[in-house]
């Protein structure tokens, strides 16, 4: 079977009746067909062929070969059986010699700390199936709050009201364009969430970048789904980024410790997942929206419901995340998205 890399921008397309995004990522295809068109962009970009890539990384054709295979080299192009690689691409960190952190979090919690937490999963779980129209309904109720607080967390000023509205899409007075499109963006990032799931997508820096991409569509098109470029501080918080030259070996890594993580309880995977990652800080804007939709696709890929951090929340919020960063102790942190799933359940369970 041929496998075709399709460079498609921006654009959202359609293959085999589901929607992929991407931000200069590789699309693969076993047909032309199903894209139909290598975006223009591609003519405009400049390329390297794999033996250059060879001498300007020092690693094998074969090694490199590999790597595009895996999708792994971001922006390569397959025209025919040739491969065009990005001049400017980065360097893929070699998998086969990072090994996942020996250290390990401070989590102080006792050990009966998630029985609440797991009996009222289990008690929904017996409810399962929820009605079609109910779990509608509650679903609708859910993002609608989630937008309004994840926004609100990050300084938009529509009121949950006015979130409604310009969901409904209605234009609301006295408001910027970029905290309508914030409220726009961030439901849609929630709906691919939901086609992740279904999917069984797992967390990877393909969903990281593409939930970007969507948070940032339209209010800062050159940086969405695109590791920063320079070094950033975060305001109010002791902890300071890394340098983004590190960006793309520490992304790699925090994606293979992820997968380590299994010995924790899923709400302790989820907290570390978006806690580590707003830690790098991988991008430039919209860290904190893409940390929260991350760990609520981790959550619902365990059963578990999306959590909502509330707007008024923020304080603690900020204060358990900088804690953990500066200290590794991420027990404050994990206690904070547990109380919200235990509201989210017990949500559920009141209208069942």
């Amino acid at each position: 079977m041929n496998l075709y890399f399709v460079l498609i921008g921006r654009n959202t397309i359609k293959i085999n009746s589901k929607n992929k995004y991407t931000d200069n990522g590789i699309i693969v295809l076993t047909n032309t067909t199903d894209c139909g068109i290598i975006d223009s962009e591609v003519k405009s970009m400049e390329f390297m062929t794999t033996k250059e890539a060879v001498e300007k990384w020092n690693i094998s054709e074969r090694r490199i070969r590999q790597l595009l295979q895996d999708g792994r080299i971001e922006g390569a192009v397959k025209v025919g059986n040739s491969w065009n690689i990005p001049i400017d691409a980065d360097k893929p960190v070699d998998k086969r010699i990072i090994k996942p952190d020996d250290n390990k979090f401070i989590i102080d919690l006792d050990d009966n700390y998630f029985d609440e937490v797991d009996s009222l999963k289990k008690e929904l779980d017996s409810k399962r199936p929820i009605p079609k129209e109910t779990l509608k309904s509650l679903r609708e109720s859910i993002n609608l709050e989630w937008t309004y607080n994840s926004n609100g967390i990050e300084g938009n000023t529509l009121t949950l009201r006015e979130t409604q509205v310009v969901l409904e899409g209605i234009t609301v007075g006295g408001k910027s364009i970029k905290e309508h499109l914030e409220a726009i963006n961030h439901e849609k990032a929630i709906l691919f969430l939901d086609d992740l799931v279904k999917d069984n997508e797992p967390s990877s820096e393909w969903n990281i970048k593409n939930i970007h991409q969507l948070i940032l569509k339209d209010i800062d098109n050159e940086n969405a789904g695109r590791y920063r470029k320079e070094n950033v501080t975060i305001k109010g918080a002791t902890h300071i980024p890394p340098d983004y030259l590190k960006l793309p070996e520490l992304m790699e890594k925090l994606i293979l410790t992820y997968n380590t993580w299994s010995e924790y309880h899923p709400i302790i995977q989820a907290a570390l997942l978006h806690g580590e990652l707003v830690k790098i800080h991988p991008f430039v804007d919209g860290n904190g929206r893409t940390s929260r939709l991350l760990m609520n696709l981790d959550l619902m890929n365990s059963g578990y419901n999306p959590v909502i951090i509330k707007k008024e929340s923020r304080f603690k919020y900020y204060e358990t995340l900088d804690k953990a960063h500066t200290t590794g102790n991420y027990t404050d942190f994990v206690k904070l998205v547990t109380e919200s799933e235990i509201e989210m359940l017990k949500k559920y369970l009141e209208l069942l």
